[in-house]
């Protein structure tokens, strides 16, 4: 806790501690602008850097917003490598060009929105997008579509509005099917309590609604939210007892992807949810340079369960425009399953996914059912959605060799989908490994 402090105070100058723990100081004086930045920085990391961040910031298509706290734990003597840096601060010197498949709703989660703010994909769950703001904007953003303010590189579709609640609490109500609610955004933690409490409680006066999961990251990067906003936590923890009073489920979803991330601050945050009965889980992303291999995960994996934060998911990074740098093929990430499966119990083992593009859902890493390795394809079904589709992940260009990187850039690449789609409907197909020719 100190520790972070003294760090925010080298960029922030005299900031007392009992100002470092105000969660409505560090919205005050989260960094929402570069010059903000080159500002706090100055005399911190070299003009170059600087000028890398600017370039790079000026280039994504998600906003910058970043916490005082977030800052505190970066390592500005590292700053180049730094995995939370990384997650937040793009430097233009990491950047590669898009894959040409990445799309900016790479889930397709607009096609398969019935009302707007609302996603329902799986038969009983929907995803119900109240906010478009977040504590902080991850550059690695699945709704960058709609999340954060509009950057010169993208222009944002706002479809998270309180003007659209009562018609996604109509069609829930509606729908007898749904019994599993994830409120979302953006965070929730950019929601005022009384409105917060006031949409949990609708939601749990449904009587097909069982669970309701409640999606913040802000005890990852602002976690004196938890501690000291009493308002927002008692909202919180009003819905998690009556929940209780109903049979029902109400938790918390987090976000956390580095050791680094998991503080003392947290940990006395977590013992404060813990106190009240709120379950914690943890959705991670897996991220080059960030916790692409396994030590980083296991220990990541350690920590939450340590401070009883349930290891849930590791996602594949979603394939959204800006985000090239950020991913890994898929072989990478069926490797670091392999290494961490075994290393703690199996309730404690995140299941590592895919969320498969095109609205195909979460589907386990090993479960692909076609391949082509040559040009970094991997087909994959989800019969509870779509018993006739196949849903591709594709390997990031780096990772294939010269020649097929061209095929995928040119006008060659836009055919490649189609006719791997039609090669694998073929009986008895499922390796496609050299079905294409390069030449």
């Amino acid at each position: 806790m100190y520790r972070a402090w003294l760090s925010c105070r080298r960029l922030f100058g005299d900031v007392s501690i009992d100002s470092f723990l105000d969660a409505h100081w560090q919205d005050k004086n989260s960094v929402i602008r570069f010059q903000q930045l080159e500002e706090l920085l100055c005399g911190v990391v070299t003009p170059a850097t600087l000028s890398e961040m600017g370039r790079g910031i000026s280039k994504v298509g998600m906003s910058l917003r970043i916490t005082p706290y977030i800052l505190s734990l970066i390592d500005w003597y590292e700053v180049e490598t730094d995995p939370i840096r990384r997650q937040f601060l793009p430097m233009h010197f990491e950047l590669e060009g898009d894959h040409p498949c990445l799309s900016v709703d790479s889930l397709s989660e607009r096609e398969t929105s019935p009302v707007p703010g609302l996603v329902h994909r799986y038969p009983d769950k929907v995803l119900f997008l109240i906010t478009s703001v977040c504590p902080v904007y991850c550059q690695y953003c699945t709704r960058s579509y709609a999340v954060g303010q509009s950057t010169s590189a993208l222009q944002k579709d706002h479809v998270a509005s309180a003007h659209h609640w009562d018609n996604a609490i109509s069609y829930i109500r509606a729908h007898t099917e749904i019994e599993d609610v994830v409120i979302s955004g953006g965070d929730v933690a950019r929601v005022k309590p009384a409105v917060l409490a006031r949409l949990g409680n609708a939601l749990l006066e449904i009587d097909h609604v069982r669970r309701i999961r409640l999606a913040t990251k802000s005890l990852c990067v602002e976690p004196m939210k938890i501690l000291n906003d009493d308002s927002w936590f008692r909202a919180i923890v009003g819905l998690v007892e009556q929940g209780r009073r109903l049979f029902k489920d109400v938790c918390l979803h987090t976000h956390f992807n580095h050791p680094n991330e998991v503080t003392e601050m947290v940990e006395a945050a977590m013992k404060r949810l813990h106190n009240e009965g709120v379950h914690v889980r943890n959705q991670a992303v897996l991220l080059r340079g960030v916790n692409d291999n396994a030590e980083t995960l296991i220990e990541l994996i350690r920590d939450l369960g340590r401070n009883n934060i349930h290891p849930y998911y590791v996602y594949t990074c979603d394939m959204v425009l800006g985000t090239e740098h950020f991913r890994v093929p898929l072989g990478t990430a069926q490797s670091l399953e392999k290494q961490v499966r075994g290393t703690t119990a199996g309730f404690n083992t995140p299941l590592f996914v895919v969320d498969a593009p095109g609205g195909g859902g979460k589907r386990d890493v090993h479960s692909e059912e076609f391949q082509n390795t040559q040009f970094g394809i991997h087909g994959f079904r989800a019969p509870a959605i779509d018993r006739m589709r196949i849903y591709f992940y594709l390997d990031p260009l780096r990772s294939l060799a010269e020649e097929v990187r061209d095929v995928w850039r040119g006008t060659a690449g836009q055919q490649i989908i189609s006719r791997f789609e039609r090669s694998v409907r073929a009986p008895g197909r499922t390796n496609n490994q050299g079905l294409f020719n390069v030449a």
